[in-house]
């Protein structure tokens, strides 16, 4: 049964189609139940993010598993087709661990994409569709993930406006516990700026917009409170980190609104971050001692420098990858081998027990214990060696590969080709002769 990973993400589609086979986390468990008890596939995971939705098999037939996610995302198949990719065995192993290690991401080595992985592994276990197989991939996955985490600098370097955002805070205060901040706007680059501030627990987030509703909106996914814009001016001085990006043609924070808020603030530093093209703080600010002022250009030099830097530890990622892709190749093979050992190993007992069975009638018949040892010994190896004899004898093209193979099998040192050659054609050398042995032309 094969392995293989069938997807659409960032990079082969657009969001509007993206969006039409998302997976919201609730109806994951459902799904994974339906998809198994489908009968398309044997195992199966679902990881569904902003950015990609995948579902990693181990199956007869990727299509069946496309054919399914149609029906179920109520998609037609022909309009979703074109963007959807499949990795079979080996390529599939290697999307895995690259995506679990970030490398996969639109922001390369970023590190959420990990949590999101071993939270579809959660549930894909819970609805009794993780396997074995399945089980290892995602457990090396992890692994992998944290060999390239802790061997690279991949993620030693931000490569995002946010994520810039909050190695700048850190850099002033350091720890943001104690730390009030304020987002201005209530647009994409806010949502994302709030998302990455919120997982540092700061002590307050408010987001102040024009619309409340629209800053309600930002502040609820990220435990903050909403003010109107127009409160700003009043409050200003009770935050330590101000971000704004709003569509603005006029400065929301002028010089003098920002030299009452550093008295106010009786000169403790403010961190402002204006992401706004044109700005939402005027740039005479940045001359005030107690206020640190970047605009996007200073954020986009230290983004930059950031993707320059993963960009190297990404090569040596790769090659940790690649490595680990052969290790759990390896493993794949081993499990592929079980059924058979299995038969074998099964057979074998049945051979033994009617052997055993055999040589005790003879002793309860009064054989002598040594004739029955010998009877049970002469008959388990004929019966051991009938199969292999008579197919090696129906294989008409015994090659050094075959022999070296067969002898392998039963644990042998291969003979020399005189030796395997059959007895009727093999002349006595004169080495194998005993010393009163006459020659054919001797006497």
């Amino acid at each position: 049964m094969a392995l293989f990973t069938l997807g659409i993400n960032h990079r082969t589609a657009p969001l509007s189609v993206r969006e039409q086979v998302a997976f919201h986390v609730g109806e994951l468990r459902r799904v994974l139940g339906e998809l198994s008890c489908s009968g398309r596939v044997a195992e199966a995971a679902i990881l569904s993010t902003c950015n990609r939705t995948e579902l990693y098999c181990q199956g007869e037939d990727s299509r069946a598993a496309a054919g399914w996610l149609s029906e179920n995302r109520r998609v037609p198949l022909r309009e979703i087709e074109p963007y959807l990719y499949t990795h079979p065995d080996r390529e599939a192993v290697r999307h895995a661990f690259r995506v679990a290690s970030g490398l996969d991401s639109m922001v390369l080595g970023e590190p959420q994409i990990l949590g999101q992985m071993k939270e579809a592994v959660r549930i894909a276990r819970e609805a009794g569709a993780l396997g074995a197989t399945l089980h290892k991939l995602f457990q090396q996955s992890f692994s992998v993930a944290k060999d390239v985490r802790s061997g690279t600098a991949i993620g030693a370097s931000v490569v995002s406006m946010a994520a810039a955002s909050v190695r700048l805070a850190e850099r002033i205060f350091g720890h943001m516990t104690e730390q009030s901040v304020l987002f201005i706007g209530a647009g994409e680059m806010i949502r994302l700026c709030a998302a990455h501030f919120a997982a540092h627990r700061p002590k307050r987030i408010v987001v102040a917009n024009r619309t409340v509703e629209r800053g309600m909106e930002v502040a609820e996914k990220c435990g903050a409170t909403a003010i109107r814009l127009e409160d700003v001016a009043e409050r200003l001085a009770e935050f330590d980190i101000v971000v704004s990006c709003t569509a603005s043609r006029l400065p929301i924070i002028g010089l003098g609104l920002a030299e009452r808020a550093v008295r106010a603030r009786r000169h403790r530093p403010i961190l402002m971050v204006d992401l706004a093209v044109p700005r939402d703080v005027e740039k005479e600010v940045a001359r005030l001692d107690d206020v640190f002022l970047y605009t996007i250009d200073d954020l986009a030099q230290i983004v930059q420098s950031g993707r320059e830097s993963r960009q190297s530890a990404a090569n040596e990622a790769e090659a940790i990858v690649d490595l680990r892709v052969d290790d759990f190749l390896r493993w794949l093979r081993a499990r592929e081998s079980v059924p058979l050992i299995r038969m074998l190993r099964d057979n074998a007992e049945r051979m033994r027990r009617d052997e055993m069975e055999h040589a005790l009638k003879l002793l309860s018949r009064g054989e002598p214990p040594e004739a029955a040892l010998e009877e049970l010994s002469r008959r388990l190896t004929n019966k051991y060696l009938h199969a292999p004899t008579q197919a090696l004898n129906q294989f008409g093209d015994q090659s050094g590969e075959t022999r070296a193979l067969v002898a392998r099998l039963f644990g042998q040192e291969m003979a020399s080709d005189a030796a395997a050659e059959p007895p009727e054609k093999r002349k006595m050398r004169p080495a194998e002769r005993s010393p009163g042995q006459a020659t054919e032309t001797g006497t």
